[in-house]
């Protein structure tokens, strides 16, 4: 399987990119092709199924606002956060959906929009199902998908095994595990992003994928100053506040080195990590890195080289994302980025690691020591559980983009002062993950049925 970086990195809306991006999609996609089957003009009801974690967590994830904006053709690459609330409240008011280029159809929430709390599909626990029926309750179509982590879908007939899989996209230098890529890497006497904007071209130019990702990274910054600038409280019954703009306040106040102290750096890290995070939360405009709940990590470490790496420039970032490309790639194919799926170590881990990696190509790390900074990235978030407050994705998912960012730098710098050789390879750690994540307890995995989920209910 071969895909491209900007699928990595795609630019939605918060707070979850397999709870809110991934459903959008489904739904946006479902009633396009009502259009395209000749069958939009006949629906008259349409019905959703949620099942397993998005069934769980989706009220807290937004999961039902992001469907009802897919039936009427909202899609997250564009849809205007600052809407959101007042197309939802109209739909809710009006009990009424307008199908893109359809019919205004009555849209009952509670009959409709279904949570089946109780029930799991079989092939992941982000299972949805949509129908569209006439008026006399026929069923003009079906659709079954699953939302499997950072916005990604997987049809029905993807999962089973007895069809053939679509042909790969062929690229320049093919790779499905960390010793492929380091042997491509080494054979070709090139550096991780430079295999990964080489295989790029199977898709666009070298100058457009760099625009393309300046984009993104645009995206990013965009993201972290809407987050100093809007202090308040986060939706929600948990009533979290807003710390990044007042610390923001605070750190601009310290003009000298002598007032930085030595967590200086950190500080600023932790600042730009919980900028993003906070924006999620509410459900604002982002960069899926590799998912919505992790996406306040590889902003903030590439903001921690643009603001204290001397000689730091748009095309190092742009080596950055590539390098955390190639990465992701790594862990989507052989394990999982999905909190539902393998727990938090799933995403806050796999970005962690991502971001690791990245920053010591950019700091000038040989493959060896790029791959090594990715494990040991991974390795030290193992087991990390999903367990959100309340289903919402800020306690403690906030705070936890602060520390993987933080423990990503770390990680950088434990490899850069190394020649790179070390006892536990990426590939390793990639299936020792998938493989925690198969024995986590169903409760630890994004269903708010256990750890601090149940911890602060019982204070």
């Amino acid at each position: 399987m071969s895909f491209s970086v900007l699928e990595l990195f795609t630019i939605g809306i918060g707070p979850s990119s397999s709870h809110s991006v991934g459903p959008m999609r489904a739904a946006c996609r479902f009633v396009t092709g009502l259009s395209d089957a000749g069958v939009m003009a006949k629906c008259d009801r349409i019905e959703v199924r949620l099942y397993g974690s998005l069934a769980l967590t989706g009220k807290g994830h937004g999961t039902d606002m992001a469907v009802m904006l897919g039936l009427e053709g909202a899609e997250p690459e564009t849809v205007d956060p600052d809407t959101i609330e007042t197309r939802i409240s109209a739909m809710r008011e009006s009990r009424q959906c307008q199908l893109p280029g359809g019919p205004r159809i009555l849209f009952r929430e509670e009959s409709d929009l279904l949570f089946l709390r109780k029930e799991t599909l079989p092939f992941h626990p982000n299972g949805m199902e949509f129908f569209a029926l006439d008026e006399q309750g026929a069923v003009l179509a079906t659709h079954k998908c699953y939302s499997v982590g950072g916005g990604f879908l997987v049809n029905e007939d993807e999962t089973d095994a007895s069809q053939p899989a679509a042909a790969p996209v062929a690229v320049q230098y093919p790779f499905a595990t960390g010793k492929e890529l380091l042997d491509a890497a080494t054979q070709h006497s090139l550096s991780i992003s430079e295999v990964m904007l080489a295989n790029e071209t199977s898709w666009r130019s070298e100058e457009d994928t760099r625009d393309r990702l300046l984009i993104v990274w645009n995206a990013m910054r965009d993201c972290v100053k809407r987050g100093l600038e809007r202090p308040g409280v986060l939706p929600g019954g948990l009533k979290v506040r807003r710390r990044a703009p007042e610390l923001y306040q605070s750190l601009s106040k310290r003009s000298d080195a002598s007032s930085q102290g030595p967590t200086a750096a950190m500080d600023w890290v932790n600042l730009f990590a919980m900028a993003v995070a906070e924006e999620n939360a509410a459900g604002s405009r982002v960069v899926t890195a590799p998912t919505n709940g992790a996406a306040g990590v590889i902003p903030a470490v590439l903001h921690y080289y643009d603001r204290f790496i001397p000689g730091a420039c748009d095309a190092g970032a742009v080596r950055f994302l590539l390098t955390a490309g190639a990465i992701g790639k790594l862990y989507k194919l052989n394990a999982s980025l999905s909190g539902a799926e393998v727990g938090c170590q799933g995403e806050i881990g796999v970005a962690c690691s991502m971001a690791a990696g990245a920053l010591a190509e950019v700091l000038g790390g040989s493959p060896q020591q790029v791959e090594m900074a990715a494990e040991i990235g991974m390795e030290h978030n193992l087991g990390l559980t999903c367990d959100p407050i309340g289903g919402l994705v800020q306690v403690p998912c906030i705070e936890r983009c602060a520390m993987a960012a933080v423990k990503a730098i770390n990680a950088s710098s434990m490899a850069l002062n190394s020649d790179g050789a070390h006892h536990v390879s990426l590939d390793r750690v990639i299936r020792t993950m998938r493989e925690t994540g198969r024995d986590m307890l169903t409760k630890y995995k994004e269903t708010s049925r256990g750890g601090l989920a149940v911890a602060y209910t019982e204070c």
